[in-house]
């Protein structure tokens, strides 16, 4: 269908050209034999055609349209799309792509019959009165022409182009909303054809200032750790991996990013799809985060009080960092006990205590506070509070543990005790209140779990003898006042010591006296007994 069409008596097109009327199969026509073969071969080769063509007379009435254009129109024939050029108007709704529609005599049949030649048109296609276009059309234009020169017959040229600028307009969507900073770059001629908000937002360049521009007066591959790959894969098309880059903002500062690219097609064109990753909001973080660890390890290290950092873990703990204060206290460098688990450096006086360590620590995260006997590196044992919280140091379970050293608190206490208890063979000038302090002193806490004795369960004879050491009386005056033999009285004291968890006749008077006992009535009944 392109060039000159020869013979007065020959149509131009398949039907209706040059002011004859529309053609049907099957219709008489004034082709000689070989030139309606001609004409038939024509036909069915444009109607065979994936792309729409509508012919349209001089006159501006539409002579013939293939399938495809009317599939391409949503109509069923020809009719429906209109007789004329003014009725394809009234009925279809041209747009460009910004949704502006095309003004009277502009639309491209309206073109092609003012002896306008175009190679591509891109319009959006909506039935009259409708909001939304339902189709895309690329468009060019095609003139038959007599031996003469003059317009025999005119064609438009339909491609369906729906489905390619839907997807490029969802693309547009996601790119512009994406908000990782990206500019796309077209290959051909280096220059940048798309730029999204938060590259603006990042560099604080305004669109213009990006669209349009090339490569080399903004380089987005400007202080490239590895810049000369970078332009190797972009001369290739190939993809360009991450690294580091220093991109240039508006105000003329610069912006440590990492940059990458990935070879796309925008229309027909090859482009790099540049996306970049603000890098100062992880080095802010790192910088806050080595402060807090330096802050951390100077408040480590110059505690006053024994501290380790341990791995969490079976067999146990394995301490892999100990303080100035632990290396003195407890005489173990970082050689004797870092890396090293329980069995090897015997910290622990009492391994089933270590053990109840642990699991009160796995159960609940932390321990506060615990009672334990430790072992310098010279030998001995000291009384300690152990303390310790689980912590996450690079995404790995530690413990903190603090140490407190109370051997000289708790010798004090024991000398206390042991005075106390030469002077209350009579106790029955202490008050309450220094009774009471008293048992504080000697058992500031039961550890082992057990329950408390119940007074209640003391009676009869034993609860009388009770009564009579309370009143400060010795093994042979209570044989005497009860009546019993010396053995027998020996008996029920260690009855009550094994009872009470005691071991002496002063800190049985003080489990007594805390529970509001104090013989006295007892006593009395004794005597009354005796007379």
């Amino acid at each position: 269908m392109s060039g000159a069409v020869h013979g007065s008596t020959v149509r131009a097109g398949p039907a209706g050209c040059k002011g004859v009327p529309r053609m049907n199969d099957g219709e008489e026509t004034l082709f000689p034999a070989q030139h309606q073969a001609d004409h038939r071969q024509l036909q069915q080769l444009v109607t065979a055609l994936t792309e729409g063509v509508i012919l349209v007379n001089p006159d501006e009435s539409i002579a013939w349209a293939n399938p495809r254009s009317l599939e391409m129109h949503g109509v069923r024939n020809a009719d429906q799309l209109g007789r004329t050029v003014s009725e394809y108007r009234e009925r279809f709704e041209l747009r460009y792509r910004n949704q502006h529609r095309l003004p009277a005599g502009t639309y491209p049949m309206e073109r092609v019959l003012a002896g306008e030649a175009f190679d591509e048109v891109v319009v959006q296609v909506a039935l009259a009165g409708e909001a939304e276009p339902r189709w895309t059309h690329r468009i060019r234009s095609l003139a038959l022409t007599d031996q003469d020169g003059r317009p025999d017959c005119l064609a438009v040229i339909l491609s369906d182009e729906t489905e390619r600028y839907d997807a490029e307009e969802r693309f547009e969507r996601t790119f512009n909303a994406n908000p990782a900073p990206a500019v796309i770059l077209r290959l051909a001629d280096l220059r940048y054809v798309k730029v999204n908000q938060g590259f603006l937002e990042l560099t604080g360049h305004a669109r213009e200032a990006v669209v349009g521009r090339s490569l080399y007066e903004l380089d987005v591959l400007e202080g490239a750790d590895r810049r000369e790959l970078a332009v190797e894969r972009l001369g290739e098309g190939r993809t360009v991996p991450q690294m580091e880059a220093s991109l240039r903002l508006a105000d003329g500062s610069a912006k440590l990013v990492i940059v990458a690219g990935q070879p796309i097609e925008v229309g027909d064109a090859a482009c790099m799809l540049f996306t970049f990753a603000d890098l100062e909001p992880r080095r802010r973080a790192e910088g806050l985060l080595r402060q807090s660890e330096e802050r951390f390890a100077k408040a480590f290290r110059l505690a006053p009080v024994p501290m380790a950092v341990a791995e969490a873990g079976a067999p146990g703990l394995r301490f892999v960092l100990v303080n100035d204060a632990f290396r003195q206290v407890l005489g173990h460098g970082e050689a004797d006990i870092v890396g090293r688990n329980p069995a090897e450096h015997r910290l622990w006086e009492d391994q089933a205590a270590r053990r109840e360590f642990d699991r009160r620590l796995a159960e609940a995260g932390s321990v506060h506070n615990h009672p334990a006997r430790l072992c310098p590196k010279e030998g001995g044992a000291l009384d300690c509070l152990v303390s310790a919280e689980t912590v996450d140091i690079n995404d790995r379970l530690h413990v903190l543990l603090a140490i407190r050293d109370v051997t000289e608190q708790r010798r004090t206490e024991a000398d206390i005790v042991v005075a106390l208890e030469a002077v209350m063979r009579d106790t029955s000038w202490f008050s309450r209140t220094v009774l009471e302090a008293l048992a504080r002193l000697r058992r500031p806490g039961r550890t082992d779990g057990r329950p408390d004795t119940i007074l209640a369960d003391i009676a009869g004879r034993r609860r009388e003898v009770l009564g009579l050491v309370c009143e400060g009386l010795d093994n042979p005056a209570i044989a005497k006042r009860l009546g019993l033999s010396l053995a027998t009285v020996r008996n029920h004291v260690n009855a009550l010591y094994a009872h009470t968890d005691v071991h002496s006749r002063a800190a049985l008077v003080v489990w007594a006296r805390e529970r509001g006992f104090t013989g006295m009535s007892l006593a009395e009944g004794g005597r009354q007994r005796a007379l």
